[in-house]
């Protein structure tokens, strides 16, 4: 008689019981309770782990590496397995497997001390005095950790940040004053975009261990990642001077250097860190972005290139050169990428950057089905590392278009701050947002500066924090949020964008993303300008599916759901056209293209600025540009790359199904 199907709730008491055969020794009797539940799942995260660990216990060490490469296949970021084979192959004596599985298991998880341990010793083994003395500073502080915040710490590199934060939060109320509770609460803040919680959270630790450093570390990091760049350079400086020597803090400085324009000083620190250390890739991508920043493409090319001569596999070096947009790869580092790309060792983050480079550099020989395959696979990679859903994106969008009525707008009329300096370029990524900037910032009275964050980070401080399947309080809270509130974000964004303010009255704001939060804008600041980069749905969907990013656009990473997002942004502009008739100017990338002079003085007449003719030369402004599209910017307008998506036409109909037919037959993509 076959048993029943194990219903998935009893899963855990499964695995609670079959870690119990476990602690005992009675590994046959856990590896035979573990495969109930891998018959009802058999990619079970923790049925497959512990699998192997009972395999190996048994030396079964073949089935334990069978087990392992479904684990690291279906979850290829989980620390846990690759220490597990670091495990079996420090047993077999093959230390530089051992070596390379047991750095991917820190690398995802640090919070792993065995893992730590064993690096240490493979260091001494293999006479390796840095890696030695790393791994065991490493083994020294997570080891030294309370069990409690380990334990936090290894479930939020796990994803499981509800148990980490459930585990922290109970500590801290016994413990409200434990400096590395607090770096890890903080950290679990930052996973949940409270930013501004982080930031008070760190400042506290701080203040109340002045010489904890890994803290001021800390607080520098969610400075720069807040964007609050006047007090990360004073905080960073001041760090640095706690410790001159440290190369660590003296590379953060220099990062804050180059974060406020001062990149002179910057790029003598870097130059200075690399005497020290030739072998920190960081620091040389570092290097190379602040001098492709200032323009200086021939040595970003050289810091670029020592980074990937450093490690051949560094797949953000090579992305960093694709990313140039004119850099062309020679036959020979063609081939390291692909021979990179294919080593079983390479990290999946590596995998990904250089499956994006190698579209590029295929696109740019013309072998576009090769090119295609690559893009596809470094997007299929990007999916693995960022989960995204559409249908959590859609109804996130749809909520701004049930809250902000005509109505609810009107009631909130005399709310916010009544500067008229701002402009806002919104849109998608790669619709030429960039392009509008270097426009606009070529007028005698306009500051160009960078995509801010800071409208996002007042949405997400709206919402708190929320765990999977939480409903979001933002845009509903802003109907009982009080003028005081809406006026004192306005005042922090003038506050922290300030620094960005040189001789010009006008600053622009270009986060694209920032269309999802025009109502939330105009409450802030109801005189704003604000532009909306178009572009032909194909070339700016497209265009957006092969370009890696940093973070924060995760729905690229896939035709479909680039083309669904792009049709629930066109919903949204809609929207926002009906209920703030006037507020938002359209310009269409291809329409500027074809006349620039005539929608430079639309901009123009729409910004309430005279016409300047350094606005359509604006190739000849000198100024830093810190987007992907840097080097074109930095050229005369072209035309070549309108219509580059044609060119992959017969890969694309996901993306025209995605689109929707009511986008197809406005752009008439059904022929």
């Amino acid at each position: 008689m076959t048993s029943a199907p194990l219903k998935k709730d009893a899963f855990a008491e499964v695995i609670k019981a079959a870690k119990l055969s476990m602690e005992k020794g009675a590994f046959g009797k856990a590896q035979e309770k573990i495969q109930t539940i891998l018959c009802e799942e058999p990619e079970h995260r923790d049925g497959l782990y512990i699998l192997a660990v009972c395999q190996r216990y048994q030396n079964e060490n073949d089935n334990a590496r069978t087990s392992l490469t479904a684990l690291i296949n279906a979850y290829p970021a989980y620390g846990r397995a690759f220490q597990e084979l670091g495990h079996i192959e420090f047993a077999a004596n093959h230390h530089r497997q051992a070596v390379t599985a047991y750095q991917k298991a820190v690398f995802f998880n640090p919070a792993l001390p065995s893992a730590w341990q064993r690096l240490a010793d493979l260091g001494e083994k293999l006479n390796d005095l840095k890696l030695n003395q790393y791994a065991h500073a490493s083994f020294t502080y997570f080891n030294g950790l309370p069990r409690e915040i380990l334990s936090a710490t290894s479930a939020m590199h796990e994803r499981n940040l509800a148990g980490a934060e459930k585990i922290c939060r109970h500590y801290l109320q016994h413990n409200p004053k434990h400096v590395e509770a607090m770096r890890l609460f903080a950290q679990l803040g930052i996973e949940h975009g409270q930013l501004d919680e982080a930031e008070f959270v760190l400042e506290s630790a701080v203040s109340f261990e002045p010489d904890h450093l890994l803290a001021r570390l800390d607080y520098v990091n969610i400075l720069y990642k807040r964007q609050s760049y006047k007090k990360s350079h004073a905080a960073a400086k001041l760090l640095t001077s706690k410790q001159p020597e440290n190369s660590a803090f003296a590379i953060s400085y220099a990062n804050q250097c180059a974060a406020i324009g001062h990149f002179e000083e910057a790029l003598e620190i870097f130059d200075e860190q690399v005497q020290k250390d030739v072998s920190n890739v960081n620091l040389f991508l570092s290097q190379g972005h602040a001098l492709k920043t200032i323009g200086n493409v021939d040595d970003a090319v050289k810091a670029y290139r020592n980074a990937y001569k450093a490690r051949t596999d560094f797949g953000d070096a090579y992305w960093s050169l694709a990313n140039l947009k004119t850099y062309r790869f020679v036959d020979t580092e063609i081939s390291s990428m692909k021979a990179a790309e294919e080593h079983a060792s390479t990290s999946i983050d590596d995998r990904a950057h250089l499956c994006f480079a190698l579209g590029k550099s295929y696109e740019d020989g013309n072998e576009f089905e090769q090119s295609f395959q690559y893009y596809e696979r470094g997007n299929d990679l990007r999916n693995q590392q960022f989960p995204y859903s559409a249908d959590v994106m859609s109804k996130v969008i749809s909520l701004q278009k049930q809250i902000f009525t005509k109505d609810f707008i009107n009631t909130k009329k005399d709310f916010g701050c009544d500067d008229r300096s701002l402009i806002f370029v919104v849109g998608l990524p790669r619709a030429g947002s960039t392009l509008l900037e270097q426009i606009l910032a070529s007028h005698s009275d306009v500051n160009g500066a960078m995509e801010f964050h800071n409208i996002a980070t007042y949405a997400q401080g709206f919402n708190g924090r929320l765990f999977q399947g939480d409903e979001p309080r933002y845009p509903k809270i802003l109907e009982e949020t009080p003028a005081a509130k809406i006026l004192e974000l306005s005042k922090r964004y003038l506050d922290d964008t300030s620094v960005h303010r040189k001789a010009g009255t006008y600053l622009i704001d270009k986060m694209p993303n920032n269309f999802r939060h025009i109502g939330l804008i105009h409450l802030i600041f109801p005189q704003a300008k604000i532009i909306d980069a178009r572009r032909h749905p194909m070339g700016c969907c497209f265009s957006g599916f092969k370009q890696l990013f940093s973070s924060g656009q995760e729905f690229t990473y896939g035709l479909e759901n680039i083309g669904r997002y792009y049709r629930d942004y066109v919903g949204l502009m809609d929207h926002w056209d009906d209920v703030l008739e006037g507020k938002v100017l359209r310009v269409q990338y291809e329409e500027v293209v074809d006349d620039l002079e005539t929608q430079v003085r639309r901009i123009l007449d729409f910004c309430n600025l005279p016409f300047e003719k350094s606005c359509v030369e604006f190739y000849k402004t000198e100024r830093d540009v810190r987007t992907p599209s840097s080097e074109q910017v930095r050229q005369p307008i072209y035309r070549s790359g309108l219509d580059q998506w044609q060119n992959f036409e017969p890969w694309l109909d996901p993306l025209k199904k995605s689109l929707g037919s009511e986008i197809r037959k406005r752009y008439a993509l059904d022929g």
